[in-house]
This record gives structure tokens, sequence and C-alpha cells, in this order.
């Protein structure tokens, strides 16, 4: 059992240090095995984590539907110390298309319907557009948020991938409990502008994306092909001469978690740790193995020259390609 917890945010709820980000139980990374999902589901609620991090749009409705299960069929015990994070949004089509975001609090309204249902649920514990709609004030959607937390069905209000300036303006409209946004070892944006925001404002970080979806996990390997519905083949790091230069990185940080006996995805995820109290990361794991060595990294404490060699070995900015491609870059710190 984990009994590292930490506050998201100055408003927000304790919850476990690691958090289970669950987008990868549904197929975007390819086949999945539901109940292998639902095990590790299962072994996060009795390993102390307690927050599961989720968006209506995963696969139309699929996870949040797999959590709703793994949650219905848990311990009883461990399911009322589940706290459930859940993004909306993003509005998808039949053939698994992606249209836009939908900020408007009419929509917000709906989309918070459909999820409390699937979740079977009678909250959100923290609920977050997954972007700024460009057409729609954020306070609006803020706002809109506000208003079911007033009625009990949202209980914190969250951001997601937001701008600063956007961050401010949502404070100002009502309590902001913390911004999840990506945050790594080789996706180092936010220490520039959002993190001293957020700190000012005293707004947690939910960091997504510690191990770059698999890329710094010292488990992708070169040769490795990607399936067609492996939305990481899109992905601008993955390919060709940056795939081969950012694995190159990983090979600089295997040879510091070789030094001090752990793996490379506890060194990342360590990493992603000590960059303060604040900040809560989200593991990725989807089977039972891969959560087993995330929630190791609980036990790796890296000291001031462990920082600096890290720091050496994969400076800021030392990644290759985007994280998105441009399309979906365009959506990431919207202004409006």
């Amino acid at each position: 059992m984990t009994t590292h917890t930490r506050s998201l945010g100055s408003t927000g709820p304790q919850v476990s240090a690691l958090g289970l980000g669950c987008m990868g139980m549904s197929p975007l990374y390819g086949e999945v095995d539901r109940a292998e999902s639902i095990a590790t589901v299962h072994a996060a609620l009795d390993a102390g984590v307690t927050l599961l991090d989720t968006g209506d749009f995963y696969a139309m409705g699929h996870n949040e539907m797999l959590i709703g299960e793994a949650l219905r069929t848990a311990p009883a015990a461990l399911r009322e110390k589940a706290l459930t994070s859940v993004k909306f949004g993003a509005l998808r089509d039949p053939d698994g298309g992606w249209s836009g975001y939908d900020g408007r609090p009419a929509a917000v309204r709906n989309f918070a319907a459909y999820s409390l249902q699937r979740l079977g649920v009678d909250h959100i514990d923290v609920y977050r557009i997954a972007r700024v709609d460009p057409g729609v004030p954020i306070e609006e959607t803020v706002g809109a948020i506000a208003e079911l937390v007033e009625k009990g069905h949202v209980r914190h209000i969250g951001l997601s991938e937001a701008s600063a300036a956007n961050i401010r303006r949502a404070a100002a409209t009502a309590p902001i409990a913390d911004l999840q946004i990506e945050y790594a070892i080789i996706t180092r944006d936010i220490e520039r502008e959002i993190l001293p925001t957020t700190r000012e404002l005293g707004i947690g970080i939910t960091a997504y994306g510690v191990l770059s979806r698999g890329l710094i996990s010292g488990h992708f390997t070169r040769d490795r092909q990607l399936g067609a519905g492996d939305f990481r083949a899109l992905s601008p790091r993955f390919q060709g001469d940056n795939l081969r230069h950012n694995l190159d990185l990983v090979e600089a940080l295997r040879k510091i978690a070789d030094e001090k006996g752990v793996t490379v995805a506890q060194i990342a995820i360590a990493w992603v740790l000590s960059r303060g109290e604040d900040i809560v990361p989200l593991v990725g794991a989807r089977t039972r193995e891969r959560l087993a060595e995330s929630l190791g990294a609980l036990d790796v404490t890296l000291d001031a020259a462990d920082l600096a060699a890290i720091e050496e070995a994969v400076p800021a900015d030392a990644a290759a390609g985007t994280r998105y491609p441009a399309a979906q870059m365009s959506h990431l710190g919207t202004e409006h």
C-alpha cells in the first residue's frame, strides 16, 4: 500500500501522489485487454492510488464505461476512496474523427449528464474541458462547471492545456483545483510561464504524458511497428530521425537508472515527482506489471547529483519533434 498523498492545489482534494491515467485502456494505442485493464484499476486502488483520470471522448465513451465497470466490481472500501477526474468537450464522429471542442454551457451540462451515467457515480470529483473552446469565453465554460458544483454533480473544477492568460481568467471566475497538462523530462514547456502562474494562484498540476506515451519508458524499441489504430503513429516524436534521436536520450537516461538500480520509467516518473509537491503525475499503466513498475517510482529519491546528471543527459528542449501533429498543436494554450 502507498500512503504518499498530495493536494490538488489549495482548493482541491487530497489524492494519491500518483494517479492512474486510463486513456490507454481504450483502443487508442492499439488493441486492449478489457479484463487486464479492470484488474489494473483494481490493483491500483488496492495499492492506494485514488485518482482515476479519463475523458468522455476516449473511444467515444468506452473508457468511462470501463472505469464504471471497474468501480462497480471493486470492493466497496476501495470504491469509496476512488476519485474521478474527467475531461470533456472534444467532439467525435462515428468514424473516430475529431471535430473540435464545445465549451458552451449547455454542452457542459450535457457532457456531464452522460459521464455520470457511464461512470455510474453520483458526482465527478474533478471536471475540466479538454481544450479551451476558442469560440466560447473560458468564463462561460468554467461558470457552467461552477453551477454543476453548486448542484452537487461536480466537486472541483479543473483545467486542461490552458494558457497562462486563460488560467487567470478561469481562476477569476471560480476556484480552480488543478491544471492537467503534459509534463515530462522531454516536455518542459510549462516551466516558462504556465507553472509560475499556477503556483502564484495556488492551482495544482496533474501531469500527464510523464513517460511521453511510452517513448521514454525504456520499453520502446527502434524497430517497433505501430499499428493503424495507434495514434502515436502520427506523432512527430515517434517518426524517423526524431524517434532515433529521442531513443538516444532514453539510453542516456538508462545509464543513470542502471547506476541507481531502478528502471528508466521509474527515473522519469521520479523526476516529475521531484518537481514539486503541487504536481501529481498520471501514469498510463495498462497492465498490472507496468503499474507495479510505475509505483516503484515512489521509492526513488533523486538527490542533487542525480538531478544534475539527468539535466546533462536530457536538457530542456532536447526532444526532437512536437508532442502532437501540427493540427492538434494549434489547440494547445488557445487564446481568444
